[in-house]
């Protein structure tokens, strides 16, 4: 048997008693619920984050077999190290992968023979081999044969209590065939595995899973605009159109798109696809459509403020709901604060509520520096507007309507609700 053999042997068999120790980088909404689920599979798991403040509310939970540090050089004691961190887009809407890079680094300088790299965060095709693999073979090591480096994207969808990292199929694809077989290996112990032919096919499943939702609830934001113009409800449209037992979908309009996956996820694709002179005008147009939504919504505002004898310059707006959809408390890349920013440059006075983010974060973008007001109905009396940004199931939909002067609804939240008189607007 050669060494090579012997390696890969010795850490399948590791998986398959689960003695093998993971190492997860990044315990964000998709590191951390990985971390647990290994954990409750019996696997010893080691979680790695810069952020102390983390690190210590962690400590202080009751979590079995869950280690947590921000000392990078343990990772030589993992086994299996999975990366989970961000990869936003710069401000010219161009890939960021200064984290990743830091993190590869950081791995590079701690790699010892018989260990799993697999990298989660979404990105363009080509990164894993492209990026990673040069920096972790310039130790003397081979992928392969002393080291094993595999792709394998997050699939989490915050909030959905249904489908988790233990029931959702794991895409996986390996840089060697002895690559993918021992990523397969490990998330095997958890769920389900979709093994594919290369890291860049992997890569490439994830940016069209996220793709295609851009691009569908793009259509509809489109179609709500036309649909607003002809006086047609669109939501009874769509719910038309789902009865239809074979080769429809439904997606549903909103204020614009949110989260980290989706509003950014197309414009990696986009941006790799101008290496091969290629231009992606489907995605492109999705995304310019998608960012225009928050446009829209200040438009109809605007029009119905007018109706009510009423300047948006001083006018007290109430925004409901921050987090990008309903019931979480993420509110990365939310549509809100676009819609907030622009609502503050024309003059409003302006106030949010959100149960579930009492505060508002500092973004990459904004920095508002504002608390959750709480929902009186004296506060709904005292607002010109309230605009529905976020239909969290929490809210009294039908006291606000009764409450408010005019409500602007983006989601259909209050869809039937009859206020003593008729005040509301379907943006």
């Amino acid at each position: 048997m050669s060494d090579k053999d012997e390696t890969r042997l010795k850490l399948l068999e590791m998986i398959e008693q689960k003695t093998a120790r993971i190492g997860i980088i990044g315990l964000g909404y998709v590191g951390l619920p990985l971390a647990l689920h290994f954990g409750k599979k019996g696997f010893h798991v080691i979680g790695f984050d810069l952020d102390s403040r983390k690190i210590d509310k962690i400590l202080h939970t009751d979590a079995k077999q869950f280690d947590v540090t921000i000392d990078f050089s343990r990772l030589k004691e993992a086994d299996c190290i999975l990366i989970c961190v961000p990869t936003p887009l710069s401000d010219k809407m161009e890939p960021d992968l200064s984290y990743l890079i830091e993190t590869t680094e950081t791995i590079a300088g701690n790699l010892r023979t018989g260990q799993l790299i697999v990298l989660e965060s979404t990105t363009y095709p080509g990164t894993t081999e492209e990026m990673l693999l040069p920096r972790l073979e310039s130790h003397d090591m081979k992928v392969g044969e002393d080291f094993f480096l595999a792709f394998s994207p997050e699939r989490e969808d915050p909030g959905n209590k249904e489908f988790t990292a233990t029931n959702i199929p794991k895409v996986v694809g390996g840089v060697t065939t002895s690559c993918l077989e021992v990523a397969t290996a490990i998330y095997n112990a958890i769920t389900r595995t979709v093994p594919v032919s290369s890291t860049q096919a992997a890569e490439l499943t994830k940016l069209l899973e996220n793709t295609f939702r851009s691009v569908n609830i793009a259509l509809v934001n489109e179609l709500k605009i036309l649909a607003h113009k002809m006086g047609i409800d669109l939501f009874e449209v769509i719910n038309a159109a789902s009865t239809k037992p074979f080769g429809y979908t439904p997606f549903y309009p909103g204020p614009g798109l949110g989260g980290h996956c989706i509003p950014i996820d197309p414009f990696y694709l986009a941006w790799k696809a101008k290496e091969y002179d290629f231009s992606t005008r489907f995605i492109q147009l999705a995304g310019e459509i998608n960012v225009s939504m928050p446009y829209y919504v200040i438009e109809k505002t605007v029009e119905a403020l007018n109706k009510n004898r009423k300047s948006i310059n001083g006018s007290n707006i109430l925004i409901l709901g921050i987090a990008y959809k309903k019931d979480i408390d993420d509110d990365r890349e939310s549509p809100g604060y676009a819609i907030m920013k622009i609502l503050l440059e024309k003059g409003a006075d302006l106030k949010y509520n959100d149960p579930w983010i009492p505060k508002l974060h500092t973004t990459r973008k904004y920095n508002f520096q504002m608390d959750s007001t709480p929902i009186t109905p004296d506060l709904l009396e005292k607002m010109d507007a309230v605009i529905i940004v976020t239909d969290h199931s929490d809210y009294d939909y039908a006291e606000i309507v009764k409450h408010s002067n005019l409500v602007i609804d983006t989601r259909n939240a209050t869809k039937g609700i009859k206020g003593a008189t008729e005040k509301i607007v379907m943006a």
